[in-house]
C-alpha cells in the first residue's frame, strides 16, 4: 500500500532469527522501521499504541539477543506486544489487530508459539517466567524447548502485590531467570555519547561481579545536570537491605538504571547477562511511553488505547454517538451524590478514566482513591472506608474485580459492610476479547449472602442505581453496566431510589413471558416487534436484580404463561440459575411450565464487535425470537408444514 512506511530491512525479517546476522548499526535501523510500521498498524486498527513504541528498541534487542522461542519472552500485560508479533512471523496479519478472526491485541499461547504465556491482565509476568525456569530444571518437554525466561514488567504492573509475591519465591528459589522492570515514569537523561560508549566496553568486557559495581558508579559519570533523573531512580527503588535495593533484599542482582531506548546500551548488557547470569536478575530499563510518535508523546496517556488516527496529525476516527457512555453516566451521576453527601467517596484501581472517576477526582481530590494495579488492596481498603464511617463506592471492571474475589466475600460480605460495587465493562466487551469480558461478575456476586445485585437496562436505569446505592447502606450492593454507549433514551430530572429487589414490567403478552436481566432489554424489545408480526406479543419484564430476585413478580410471570425466557448478559450459574432454583423450590415445574435460560455459552468468545460476539453467543434479537418460537413449538409446527 502507498501509504505504509518503507522499510527495508524489517522486510528482510520473517522471524527473530533473521536478526542474528545483523550488526548493532542495523539493529538499531530495524527497531526504527519497527516503529513506523507499528504506528502505521495501529493507525489503521486502533489499539494500544504507547505502550508498544515505548519497548521497540527493548523488543529488537530481546529478540536479537536471546533465542526466542526456545528462550520465553513474557512480556506483562502485554499491552506492549504489537512489535513483538510484527517480528515473530506476524507481520502479515498485524492490520488485523484487535478484529474478528484477527490478532488477539495480547500474547495469546494458540496464536503463537513466540506467545509462550498469554496474558491481559497485570502482574502475572515472573510467577510465569518463575514457572518456566523451574520446569526447565525440572526437564519439562514443550516443542520448542525449554531455555531462558524472560519477564518484561512495567512499573505500573510492578505495584501489584503478585509481582512482589514471584520475586520473593524467585530469590528464594535462585533459579536463573531475568526480570526487566520496564520503567515509563521516571524522566531519563538525553543520550550521553561518553557515557553509552562507557558503558559498552564496560559490560561487554568486564567481569560479571563488576558490572553491578559499575552500574551504580555510572550516575557519577552524567553531566551535572542529569544526574538528578538517574538518581531518582535509584532513590526510588533504595530498599530494605542497607547498601543495597529492595530487588536485593529480595535474592536478585540488579542492574541500572539503563536508557531503553540506546540500543548501544541494551545490547551489551542484554549479551552479558545471557552469557554470565546464574541466578535471578532484574535489569531496571527506563523507556518512555509513546517514544517516537510526537501525538502519543504530547496525550495525557501517552497514546495508552486509540481508536483508528491520522498517521500525520494523530487525530482520533471517532464515530459521533447521540448517547452518552454507561461509564460517563455513572461519574457524572457520582459527582452530583458527593456534591449533596461529604461522606461519599470513591476508589478504583488504576483505572480513574475508564471508570469515569476521573470527573470525581478533579472535583473531590481528597475523596478519590486510585490505588494503583491492586485490586486486593483496593476492595479492603473500601470495606474498611465503609467501617469507618464513609460511603464507598468502588469502581472496578468486571474482569479486574475478579482479581480480588476473596477479599469481596472475607472483607465487605462477611462484615455485611456498605461497599458499592460499580462493576463496569459488564457482558462483552468488543476489541480486547475474552481476557477482559464481565461475563461471571453476576454469578459471583449473587452467590454471596446479603450482596445486592443489580444491572442497568439503560442508562436512565443507570442513574437509579447510582441513586439507590449511595441511598443503600445495610450491606454491600453492586450494579452493572456494560462499555460503550447507552440507548438513548431520554435521562430522568430526579434520580428514583429503587425498592431492593423490585423489577419493573415493560409489557403485557401472553403465552411467554421475556425476563430480562441488564443490557439485552434493547435486543428484547426488538425480537418482540419481530414476533409481534407473527401474532405472538410476548410480555416483556426488566428484573432489575439478582439478589434478591422479585419473588412475586417472577412466580407471577409463571403462573400467567406457558413459558417464561430469561435473558442475562452472563455465564451459567447467574440470574437464571437462582430463577430456575426459586422456581424449582416454589414446585412451578411440577405444573409444566416450559422455562429457558439465554446466557453466554460455555466458551471464551475471541475478540471482534460487541454485535459480532453476542451474534457467537447466540443473544441478539434474531436468536431471542428463535427461542421463542422454539418454547413455543411454532418453528417446529412450521418445519412440519414444509
Amino acid at each position: 500500500m502507498p501509504d505504509r512506511p518503507k522499510t527495508p530491512l524489517l522486510d528482510q525479517i520473517t522471524r527473530p532469527a533473521d536478526l542474528k546476522g545483523l550488526t548493532d548499526a542495523q539493529l538499531v535501523q530495524v527497531a526504527h522501521e519497527l516503529r513506523q510500521e507499528t504506528i502505521s498498524a495501529v493507525s489503521v486498527t486502533g489499539g494500544h499504541l504507547g505502550a508498544g513504541l515505548g519497548v521497540v528498541e527493548l523488543t529488537t534487542a530481546l529478540h536479537a539477543v536471546f533465542d526466542t522461542p526456545r528462550d520465553k519472552v513474557i512480556w506483562d500485560v502485554s499491552h506492549q506486544c504489537y512489535p513483538h508479533k510484527i517480528l515473530t512471523g506476524r507481520r502479515d496479519r498485524i492490520r488485523t489487530l484487535r478484529m474478528k478472526d484477527g490478532l488477539s491485541g495480547f500474547t495469546k499461547r494458540s496464536e503463537s508459539s513466540f506467545d509462550p504465556f498469554g496474558a491481559a491482565h497485570s502482574s502475572t509476568s515472573i510467577s510465569a517466567a518463575l514457572g518456566f525456569a523451574v520446569a526447565r530444571d525440572l526437564g519439562g518437554v514443550i516443542p520448542e524447548g525449554n531455555g531462558d525466561a524472560i519477564a518484561v514488567i512495567g512499573d505500573g504492573s510492578m505495584s501489584a502485590g503478585m509481582a512482589f509475591e514471584a520475586m520473593n519465591n524467585a530469590g528464594h528459589l535462585g533459579k536463573r531467570l531475568f526480570v526487566i522492570l520496564n520503567d515509563n515514569e521516571m524522566s531519563i537523561a538525553p543520550p550521553v555519547g561518553a557515557l553509552s560508549s562507557y558503558l559498552s566496553r564496560l559490560y561487554a568486557g568486564e567481569p560479571f561481579q563488576e558490572l553491578k559495581a559499575a552500574a551504580k558508579g555510572a550516575v557519577s559519570l552524567l553531566p551535572e545536570p542529569f544526574r538528578e533523573g538517574a538518581k531518582r531512580a535509584k532513590d526510588m527503588l533504595k530498599g530494605m537491605a542497607v547498601g543495597g535495593t529492595m530487588f536485593e533484599a529480595l535474592g536478585f542482582s540488579y542492574l541500572g538504571p539503563i536508557d531503553g531506548h540506546d540500543m548501544d546500551q541494551l545490547l551489551p548488557v542484554l549479551r552479558t547477562v545471557k552469557a554470565r547470569a546464574t541466578g535471578p536478575i532484574l535489569i531496571h530499563v527506563l523507556t518512555k511511553k509513546g517514544k517516537g510518535y510526537g501525538p502519543a508523546e504530547r496525550a495525557r496517556d501517552k497514546g495508552h488505547a486509540t481508536a483508528k488516527f491520522d498517521m500525520v496529525t494523530g487525530e482520533q476516527k471517532k464515530a459521533p454517538s447521540n448517547a452518552p457512555s454507561y461509564t460517563s453516566v455513572f461519574g457524572n451521576e457520582l459527582v452530583k451524590h458527593a456534591a449533596k453527601d461529604d461522606k461519599i467517596c470513591a476508589v478504583t484501581a488504576a483505572m480513574p478514566d475508564g471508570t469515569g472517576l476521573n470527573l470525581m477526582a478533579e472535583r473531590y481530590p481528597s475523596r478519590c482513591f486510585d490505588v494503583g494495579i491492586a485490586e486486593q488492596h483496593g476492595v479492603t481498603f473500601a470495606a474498611a472506608l465503609a467501617a469507618g464511617g464513609m460511603k464507598p463506592f468502588c469502581a472496578m471492571y468486571s474482569t479486574f474485580l475478579q482479581r480480588g474475589y476473596d477479599q469481596v466475600v472475607h472483607d465487605v460480605a462477611i462484615q455485611r459492610l456498605p461497599v458499592r460495587f460499580a462493576i463496569d465493562r459488564a457482558g462483552l466487551v468488543g476489541a480486547d476479547g475474552a481476557t477482559h469480558a464481565g461475563s461471571f461478575d453476576i454469578g459471583f456476586m449473587s452467590n454471596l449472602p446479603g450482596m445486592v445485585v443489580m444491572a442497568a437496562a439503560d442508562e436512565a436505569e443507570l442513574v437509579h442505581m447510582v441513586a439507590t446505592a449511595a441511598a443503600h447502606n445495610d450491606g454491600p450492593i453492586a450494579f452493572r453496566y456494560p462499555r460503550g454507549e447507552g440507548e438513548g433514551v431520554e435521562m430522568p430530572e430526579t434520580p428514583e431510589v429503587l425498592e431492593i429487589g423490585k423489577g419493573r414490567m415493560i409489557q403485557d403478552g401472553k403465552r411467554v413471558a421475556l425476563l430480562s436481566f441488564g443490557t439485552r432489554l434493547g435486543e428484547v424489545k426488538k425480537a418482540a416487534e419481530s414476533l409481534a408480526a407473527k401474532g405472538i406479543t410476548p410480555t416483556i419484564a426488566d428484573a432489575r436484580f439478582a439478589k434478591p430476585l422479585d419473588r412475586d413478580l417472577i412466580l407471577q410471570l409463571a403462573a400467567d404463561h406457558e413459558a417464561l425466557i430469561t435473558i442475562e448478559e452472563g455465564a451459567v450459574g447467574g440470574f437464571g440459575s437462582h430463577v430456575a432454583q426459586l422456581l424449582a423450590e416454589e414446585g412451578v415445574f411440577d405444573s409444566g411450565l416450559k422455562y429457558r435460560s439465554m446466557v453466554l455459552p460455555d466458551t471464551f468468545i475471541d475478540q471482534a464487535s460487541p454485535a459480532d460476539m453476542y451474534d457467537v453467543a447466540a443473544m441478539n434479537a434474531p436468536q431471542i425470537e428463535a427461542k421463542v418460537l422454539d418454547v413455543l413449538g411454532v418453528a417446529t409446527i412450521a418445519e412440519k408444514r414444509a
